[in-house]
């Protein structure tokens, strides 16, 4: 079974991958300053005030969030994340995305060339159905489609 959901398109490009589940607010520097610093060759989330990513990876993941926080180093923090090729694959947003983010994520399509794919307004019932590792499968006109786990025998 599978759960569809249509949202916003911020930047679209059809793209699958994991689910990564967080239910508060996602602050882009914290989360990624470490991994940044360090010049790690994948992104580990490095916000302690954020139980639900802390030290997991983010890096090629799909990333579910009611919406992003932080300040205006935020767009500079997508692009480059997107630059290290350490950046999700996609955010999907319950909420409406904020210009800060949606900004870096259009320069790391742009100036970088390798885009994360942003949709928003998904609604609150997407990010209460939805759970780390699911399958998700994102279309470019904002359907989104979150698959069922089924377990292993």
């Amino acid at each position: 079974m599978k759960r569809i959901f249509k949202g916003r398109v911020v930047f679209a490009q059809k793209t699958k991958g994991k689910a990564l589940v967080t239910h508060q607010g996602f602050n882009t520097l914290a989360s990624f300053y470490e991994s940044l610093v360090k010049k790690s060759k994948r992104a580990v989330c490095s916000d302690q005030d954020n139980p639900d990513l802390y030290k997991k990876s983010l890096t090629n993941k799909i990333i579910c969030l009611p919406r992003s926080i932080g300040s205006t180093s935020a767009g500079a923090t997508w692009e480059a994340v997107a630059e290290r090729k350490i950046a999700p694959k996609a955010l999907l947003f319950s909420e409406q995305i904020d210009s800060l983010a949606a900004g870096g994520i259009i320069l790391a399509a742009l100036w970088i060339g390798r885009p994360i794919v942003a949709v928003d307004q998904l609604g609150r019932e997407f990010l209460a159905s939805v759970r780390d590792g699911q399958e998700i499968e994102i279309d470019e006109d904002g359907t989104v489609e979150v698959l069922e786990v089924r377990p292993r025998t």
